[in-house]
């Protein structure tokens, strides 16, 4: 919302009539021949800014004003530029100006004006008008009063290839590839006259133009790169370096399909145990031959090829160093591009990449650097019949383990494997068994990758990782305040005294529990599906409990666990299911002692126990035993109302020989008596010291079940019948100690009264508690006789209707 200063100030604007507006015209042509831009200018362009986009309608400027804003665009002022460019992109040009607009057009001095153009452009003929003019522009030789122009277009035509790359013609696509192969590999090789304005290029200086220079400080030998350094840079060195920043984008919007067969010597494969820089520096006669594409496609290999080799340098700045790795990245990107466009140049240039992994894979500050190695591995390895496997070792083994804080190695690491999952199930095995790894990712920063994780965890789940992945998420707040522990275990001295966390810190360093937590931090799946002492861990990490880390870590687990069971139901057996029930059950007690984690915990399992008993009935015979233990068990009661809730509920719906034929009266008598003790021994006294009173809705749900076993079994209609009436009795009294809320009791008391009307009629108890299936899903559409029915009423009500 605008304050009320703005919001006067914009009703002004639009409320500025036109005699006005004029006389404000005159005065800001008087302020803008001004040599030096003063106060008054500034505020009268921002005024200007401001009426002509606080309208909906386009204003047009008086021509003599519309040329002065337009010769601004050029001033040494940046602050000039902006308010031109901003106030020009809000209005029409003049009446008749248009034509003479565009062919003015021979390039953009700075950003500024380049963005106005483009901003202008209404329709694809304007884009690709203004490209063609940008063009011609380009292929003039560049005279001393544009020669910054260049520089300026590319960046245009650039954007054009984000937003309406069908603009550029055949020609124009044409004509662009020959001045890139041009800027790339024939930019010159001596150092401009002027000084160096930074930016890419940081070298040492020298009094003298001389030759360029590599980062190392020796004199070049080969051709310019943006690698280069020296004391000023010409136009085409600038030319080169903008032609790189852009290349890669280029390639993968024009060159996705080749015209015609790639022409490439056949003789380059004979250089494959050749050095990189013959390589690079032979020049084939017949790449002068090749098509505009084909030769634009072989000059960036051989400019790629040149920045691997100058990468080996050692730079004699830190700042350089980072550049090196940048444009190694950039590199390694263009040669997986060139290399998909044509399968021959894979063979020349494997060798360079697998030197360059060789060379950088001990040394994890280059992890950013080895991602792209690794997806040309990925692209190209089995083409190329090289074994891939110390790749996938280093990625999915080292760097998780060592570099699981590094938030931009994980936002690239994660991005690697969402763009090519398909790839990595089919052909990369590690990278299902490496799941303990990845999840460090997942601990350390959960809000950052959550998103990636939603994504990639169904990729996780098979049939031989479910229930080692199902315990891994659910230890995950324990993994984060490991991770936590294992970091400042590097810096926090042994001897140290005092501290957050400590007892956790001598617990992590003690050998006592080191298998603990070697299992938290272990690297690849197979171990085991879990620990014994879990308990004990979850003990020692009592105090991390309360870490910002950790809790945010636990926030994401039931988003996580709600994936994991919608992918995990599409592909268990039904051995499988009856493992997850088991770890439902075992895992609703064994979790990291923080009561808003558990309670979110137990609400999914709750929800996907009903799920997977819907899906498969068998499965409460199958784990009948375990379901009544827990069921029997009067403690759950009151620390697991939720999940308790919803294994009695299960009991009560599928224990029936509808549902499976192996439900047997013992089994269902079993059932019966093992509820029928909870219920008693929740309403007959208080609960235990310190517990909460049982929520109604467990002991309505006790009574209901109870109901239904008996309505299978009708010599059970009896203990039912007396207990509903008792406690029909015992409420009349008054409160009771097991329900403080009189609403709830009466609740309770009307449950009771229901079920026991029923069970006075044991037929219609069971036709009502337990329904046939056509009535639990009913199919009336697809039925004739209740189709009939409706078809009746509608004609019926259509009798009764009466217009008025």
């Amino acid at each position: 919302m605008y304050s009320h200063g703005s919001e006067s100030l914009i009703k002004q604007a639009r409320e500025i009539r036109e005699p006005e507006l004029q006389k404000f015209y005159s005065r800001l042509l008087k302020l803008l021949p001004g040599k030096e831009p003063g106060h008054e200018t500034v505020d009268s362009l921002q005024r200007l800014h401001l009426i002509l986009s606080a309208t909906k309608y386009t204003r047009s400027l008086p021509p003599e004003l519309q040329r002065r804003l337009q010769s601004l665009l050029s001033s040494q002022v940046e602050q000039l530029q902006v308010l031109c460019s901003a106030v020009l992109r809000e209005t029409l040009p003049p009446p008749g100006q248009d034509e003479n607009h565009s062919q003015d057009v021979s390039g953009p001095q700075n950003s500024h004006a380049a963005s106005l153009l483009l901003s202008q452009a209404g329709s694809r003929a304007d884009l690709s008008s203004l490209c063609a003019q940008l063009l011609r522009g380009l292929e003039s030789r560049p005279s001393e009063g544009l020669a910054h122009s260049f520089t300026h277009s590319l960046p245009v035509l650039n954007t054009v290839l984000s937003h309406g790359p069908q603009s550029l013609t055949e020609d124009h696509i044409t004509l662009l590839s020959k001045k890139l192969v041009d800027w790339l590999r024939y930019a010159s090789t001596m150092q401009g006259g002027g000084a160096s304005t930074g930016g890419f290029f940081t070298g040492p200086r020298s009094r003298q133009p001389g030759p360029i220079a590599e980062l190392d400080g020796t004199v070049s030998g080969d051709f310019f790169t943006v690698l280069c350094v020296g004391q000023g840079f010409t136009e085409d060195q600038w030319m080169n370096v903008y032609s790189f920043s852009m290349l890669r984008h280029w390639l993968l919007t024009y060159h996705s399909v080749s015209n015609g067969n790639t022409a490439v010597d056949t003789d380059d494969r004979s250089e494959v145990d050749g050095s990189v820089v013959s390589m690079v520096s032979v020049t084939s006669s017949s790449s002068r031959l090749l098509p505009p594409r084909e030769r634009l496609r072989e000059k960036a290999f051989q400019y790629c090829q040149r920045l691997i080799e100058q990468s080996d340098r050692k730079a004699q700045k830190r700042s350089d160093t980072e550049l090196q790795k940048a444009c190694l990245v950039e590199a390694l990107c263009i040669l997986d591009t060139v290399c998909v466009e044509d399968a021959s140049l894979v063979y020349r240039t494997f060798p360079c990449v697998k030197a360059l992994y060789g060379r950088l894979s001990p040394d994890l500050s280059y992890a950013r650097v080895l991602l792209p190695i690794a997806q040309f591995y990925l692209n190209h390895g089995e083409m190329a019949a090289v074994d891939c496997e110390c790749v996938w070792v280093l990625l999915f083994g080292r760097f998780p383990a060592e570099l699981f804080n590094d938030p931009f190695l994980a936002h690239e690491l994660l991005r690697f494997l969402r763009q090519n999952l398909e790839d990595l199930q089919l052909r990369v095995p590690k990278y299902i068994r490496s799941f303990p790894n990845l999840l460090k990712f997942l601990a350390w920063d959960s809000p950052a990758v959550v998103e990636d994780f939603v994504d990639l965890l169904p990729s996780l789940v098979t049939a031989g990782t479910a229930i080692e992945l199902l315990h891994s998420l659910l230890d995950l707040p324990c993994l984060s305040a490991t991770l936590v522990l294992q970091l400042r275990s590097t810096y926090l001295p042994i001897s140290e005294s005092g501290g957050h966390g400590l007892p956790s810190m001598e617990a992590f360093r003690s050998p006592s529990f080191r298998g603990l937590f070697l299992f938290m931090l272990r690297g690849e799946s197979g171990s085991g599906d879990t620990i014994d002492r879990l308990s004990k861990l979850h003990e020692l990490l009592t105090g991390a409990a309360d870490w910002p880390r950790v809790i945010q870590c636990a926030q994401t687990v039931p988003v996580l666990l709600h994936v994991y069971f919608n992918t995990v139901v599409t592909i268990a057996d039904e051995k499988l299911l009856s493992h997850l029930i088991l770890v439902l059950l075992e895992r609703s007690g064994l979790l990291l002692n923080m009561p808003k984690y558990i309670k979110e915990i137990h609400r999914v399992f709750s929800c996907h126990l009903l799920r997977l008993c819907k899906l498969r009935p068998s499965l409460v015979v199958d784990q009948s035993h375990e379901l009544l233990e827990f069921a029997g068990t009067t403690a759950n009661v009151y620390s697991k109302e939720e999940m308790y809730t919803h294994v009695v509920w299960v009991l009560g719906e599928y224990l029936s020989v509808s549902r499976d034929s192996r439900c047997s009266v013992k089994l269902i008598t079993s059932c019966f008596e093992t509820l029928e003790v909870v219920l008693f021994e929740v309403t007959s006294s208080a609960p235990p010291p310190g517990a909460d009173l049982p929520a109604p809705r467990v002991v309505t749900t006790l009574m209901s079940a109870l109901a239904k076993l008996a309505s299978r079994s009708h010599d059970l209609i009896p203990r039912v019948s007396v207990f509903l009436s008792k406690l029909r009795t015992i409420t009349k009294g008054g409160s009771v100690p097991w329900c403080a809320d009189e609403d709830d009791l009466v609740a309770i008391v009307t449950r009771g009264e229901e079920l026991w009307s029923l069970l006075k009629t044991p037929g219609v108890a069971q036709s009502v508690l337990t329904p046939p299936p056509h009535v639990t899903t009913p199919q009336g559409h697809r039925d004739t006789n209740v189709a009939m029915l409706l078809q009746l009423r509608t004609l019926t009500s259509l009798t009764h209707w009466h217009p008025h």
